[in-house]
């Protein structure tokens, strides 16, 4: 438990280290080197590599999906003479 509560400020600190927009999969890598990290310290000592691949596994998983749900959603428009254009959505 005390391991937990140690990792928790690094968890924030390491997130907040993100920049906005620095590529198309920045919310994997990011979520994925945090959840390593976190995973490492969490782990029990003879454990650390495979609580740093389960955690790297887990953050970028979560990291994707929190990078996806923060794009915004393209729409289609279709103009009456036929031609389309994309653009976000309303």
């Amino acid at each position: 438990m005390n391991k937990l509560i140690l990792a928790l400020p690094l968890t924030l600190f390491l997130a907040a280290c993100q920049t906005a927009g620095t590529g198309a999969n920045s919310g994997l890598t990011t979520g994925a080197l945090t959840g390593a990290a976190v995973g490492a310290i969490a782990a029990d000592d003879g454990d650390r590599l495979e609580g740093a691949m389960l955690g790297g596994v887990a953050g970028g998983a979560v990291g994707a999906i929190v990078d996806n749900a923060n794009k915004p959603q393209q729409c289609t428009y279709r103009y009456p003479d036929g031609r389309t254009y994309t653009a976000n959505c309303p």
